[in-house]
C-alpha cells in the first residue's frame, strides 16, 4: 500500500501543480490587464509587474481548493483510463480504503495550505499595502473617501474617535482629526494634526490645532442666549503625544481584507474591535473560515474521489474534468454565497464557516457509499420495485 501511495501523491501532485500554475497565469494575466491603466511616470509597467508579484499568495491562497480538486480528478481519471483503477480493486482495496490514502496524500497539501494562510499571504498582503501606500499614496482595504476611522476608549472614562486621512509604510500618518468625548457622550474637544507618528504606546501628533469646548457649553447653549463667556478656545501645540491602544499593525489590520491576515493578528484584532465596543461579526467569521480553510482540501479530495471512480471501466478523462470543474467553481460560488447570506441573517459564524464544507464532505462521502454498494442498492431496488431492474 505504501507503494501505491507515493504513486498516487506522484501522480496527483503533478496534476495539480500543473493546474494551479495555469490558473494562477490566468488570473495574473487578467490583473494585469485590469491594472494597466494605473500605469504612469510614478507607477511604472516594473511597478506593475512587482506588486502582481505581491498578489500571486492572495492568488493561490482563493484557487488553491479548486486546483487540487480539478488536478485530484484529472489524476484519478487518467488512472481508470489506463484501468489501474481496475486493478486497485481487483486486487482487494475498497474505496474507502482507497479515500484513506488519498486523505493521507493531502497532508502535505494542508500544511502547505496553512503555511500559505498563516505566513505567506500575510505578509505579501503586508508588503503589497506597503508598496500601494509608497507609489500610489494609498492602501485598497477598508478606507472610505473621509479616510480610516477608529473608536477607542480614553484614561478618563470617555471615548475618542480617530479619523487618519493616510497611512505611511513606516507606520506615520498624516491628516489626523481627534474627536474626544466625555463619559455622557458630550464633545470635550477636537484636534487637527498634520501628521503624526507611532512610537511604543501612543501616537505623538505635530503641528496641532485643538478647539476645547467648554464643559458649561451645553447648559449655555440651551438657555437659547448668547453665552457670557466662549464656550470654546483654540489652542496650538506643536506636538502631542497621545497615549492609544492603537498600533501600526492594526492600522495595517483595518487596511487589509479578514481572510487575509493571520489567526493571531486577526485575534488581536478581534479583541481590540471588542474592547472598543466596535462589530466584530465580519472578523469572526473571517477567523472561523481561516480555521477551516486547510480542512477545505480534504473536502475536495472527497468530491474528487466518486467523479474518479465512475465508470472506472470506459475512462472519459474530459467528462470527469469537466465535472470536476464545475463542482469546484460550484463550491466556490456556494461558499461566498453563505458569507454574504451568513452576514446579512447574522448566522452563527461557524455555521457560515463550516456548513458549506460539512454539507459538500457529506454529499461526497454519501455517493460513494451508494458506489461502493451499488449492487446492494440494486437488489434493493428490485425487490421494492421489481419493475425498476427490468431494461427494455
Amino acid at each position: 500500500m505504501r507503494t501505491t501511495r507515493r504513486y498516487l501523491a506522484q501522480e496527483i501532485y503533478r496534476s495539480s501543480s500543473v493546474v494551479l500554475i495555469a490558473l494562477l497565469g490566468l488570473f495574473t494575466l487578467f490583473a494585469l490587464i485590469e491594472e494597466l491603466d494605473k500605469v504612469g511616470t510614478r507607477f511604472t509597467l516594473l511597478n506593475l509587474f512587482y506588486m502582481q508579484a505581491l498578489a500571486v499568495p492572495a492568488y493561490l491562497y482563493d484557487l488553491l481548493p479548486i486546483g487540487v480538486l480539478i488536478g485530484a480528478v484529472l489524476a484519478l481519471a487518467g488512472l481508470a483510463q489506463r484501468n489501474e483503477l481496475v486493478i486497485l480493486r481487483v486486487s482487494g482495496v475498497s474505496g474507502f480504503k482507497l479515500l484513506a490514502t488519498l486523505w493521507l496524500v493531502t497532508i502535505p497539501w494542508v500544511i502547505g495550505a496553512f503555511v500559505l494562510s498563516e505566513v505567506v499571504t500575510p505578509a505579501a498582503e503586508l508588503k503589497a499595502s506597503e508598496v500601494s501606500l509608497q507609489l500610489l499614496g494609498r492602501a485598497e482595504g477598508g478606507r472610505m473617501s473621509s479616510g480610516y476611522w477608529f473608536k477607542e476608549a480614553d484614561a478618563d472614562g470617555g471615548t475618542r474617535i480617530i479619523n487618519i486621512s493616510g497611512l505611511g509604510a513606516d507606520g506615520s500618518v498624516s491628516g489626523v482629526i481627534l474627536y474626544e468625548f466625555r463619559a455622557g457622550q458630550e464633545l470635550a474637544s477636537m484636534s487637527q494634526a498634520a501628521r503624526g507618528q507611532f512610537t511604543g504606546d501612543s501616537l505623538r501628533l505635530h503641528d496641532v490645532t485643538q478647539t476645547i469646548v467648554d464643559e458649561k457649553s451645553v447648559a449655555a447653549l440651551a438657555d437659547a442666549r448668547p453665552p457670557s463667556e466662549p464656550v470654546t478656545r483654540i489652542e496650538k501645540h506643536a506636538e502631542r503625544v497621545l497615549p492609544t491602544t492603537l498600533t501600526p499593525d492594526r492600522l495595517i489590520a483595518r487596511v487589509l481584507t479578514p481572510e487575509r491576515m493571520s489567526i493571531l493578528d486577526l485575534t488581536d484584532y478581534i479583541g481590540y474591535l471588542s474592547e472598543n465596543n466596535l462589530q466584530t461579526d465580519r472578523q469572526v467569521v473571517a477567523l472561523w473560515r481561516k480555521v477551516a480553510y486547510p480542512f477545505t482540501l480534504f473536502v475536495m479530495m472527497t468530491i474528487a474521489a466518486p467523479i474518479a471512480f465512475m465508470q472506472t471501466r470506459r475512462g472519459g478523462v474530459g467528462t470527469k474534468v469537466f465535472i470536476g470543474i464545475l463542482l469546484g467553481v460550484g463550491f466556490f460560488m456556494i461558499n461566498q454565497l453563505a458569507l454574504n447570506v451568513g452576514m446579512l441573517s447574522q448566522w452563527a459564524p461557524w455555521v457560515t464557516a463550516l456548513v458549506p464544507n460539512v454539507g459538500a464532505l457529506t454529499l461526497a462521502f454519501g455517493i460513494l457509499v451508494l458506489m461502493e454498494n451499488q449492487h446492494g442498492v440494486r437488489r434493493f431496488l428490485q425487490a421494492r420495485w421489481p419493475w425498476s431492474g427490468k431494461t427494455a
